[in-house]
């Protein structure tokens, strides 16, 4: 896989923002059950330093590991944990109190069909409806139409971290 960044400024404005209930139960009770330790299917809190305030932002993500790599995929687009991904170039991964600091590469769209098609195939039922239709069986072709849209990030853990502030 290339380290090339995706090109990523013309969908830069495709984000589906979550709607009330994402934000205020589903979001919240997985992020609560994070905190304690308990992966809901690969469950993570993300927490990545912001690129104006410097300050540390934490949001739930899914944890997609194949052939043994590890990788971040923003179902919702170019959202705000993405670009502050890019400007800080890792983060840390909290499950209870265990917190993993990494360093993140974003992938080139030519990369990513692999890697949307095993998202897919692991938590369709919960992001499926950010991928516009597309689902696990989609060909190569489909899956590259709308690898623009999904920033991905190849991880490399750094070892423990101290938990952000």
């Amino acid at each position: 896989m290339s380290a090339q960044p995706a090109t990523h400024a013309a969908h830069a404005a495709h984000v589906m923002k979550p709607g009330w209930f994402t934000v205020n139960v589903v979001n919240r009770a997985v992020a609560w059950m994070t905190r304690r330790g308990i992966s809901v299917w690969g469950s993570r809190v993300l927490a990545v330093r912001g690129r104006k305030s410097g300050e540390w932002r934490r949001t739930p993500v899914n944890l997609l590991t194949v052939d043994g790599a590890q990788y971040l995929v923003a179902p919702r687009g170019h959202v705000q944990w993405t670009h502050n991904m890019r400007a800080a170039g890792g983060g840390q991964l909290h499950l209870g109190k265990h917190a993993e600091g990494f360093t993140a590469v974003e992938l080139a769209d030519d990369d990513k069909p692999a890697l949307l098609r095993a998202y897919l195939k692991r938590w369709k039922a919960e992001v499926g409806v950010f991928f516009g239709g597309i689902g696990p069986d989609a060909s190569d072709e489909e899956l590259r139409a709308i690898a623009p849209k999904h920033p991905v990030f190849r991880i490399t853990t750094t070892g423990p971290a101290a938990p952000a502030v």
